[in-house]
């Protein structure tokens, strides 16, 4: 007896964030969508819902929104190449993002975002309450 394969016409969408490489798991996956971050065709969706392809998806994962078209259907999840041939991302939303990019590496990072500095020590708090008394 041989394992015949067969063709995937629609998958969970879950599982094809997860398969796509958008989620690092499909429970995160699951939990952007029922958190709204996640729409099938414009819509709201639910976990178990199924994409197909030619279905439209937007996402909003951090900062980034992803508007993509599903090319091809896939319930495993491979290497980084051959997720991205399961999706195409729309010239307009590329465009967006990498602007987002661009202005967040030229703004001003906050103190505390730097590695190393964040909240001030017991000895930084002292002297700003020094330096405020004496003005």
């Amino acid at each position: 007896m041989t394992k015949q394969t067969a063709v995937e016409t629609a998958v969970r969408v879950d599982k094809w964030l997860w398969a796509a490489r958008f989620y690092k798991t499909r429970s995160a996956a699951q939990q952007a969508i029922d958190g709204g971050k996640v729409r099938l065709n414009g819509e709201r969706t639910k976990p178990a819902k199924d994409v197909k392809a030619g279905d439209r998806l937007s996402l909003h994962i951090g900062q980034y929104d992803w508007h993509i078209n599903v090319l091809q259907v896939s319930s495993h999840r491979g290497p980084a190449p051959v997720a991205r041939t399961l999706y195409a991302e729309d010239e307009e939303s590329r465009i967006a993002r990498e602007n987002d990019i661009a202005k967040r590496r030229v703004t001003f990072e906050p103190a505390a975002a730097r590695k190393g500095e964040g909240r001030p020590t017991k000895r930084d708090r002292r002297d700003l309450e020094r330096w405020n008394d004496t003005e």
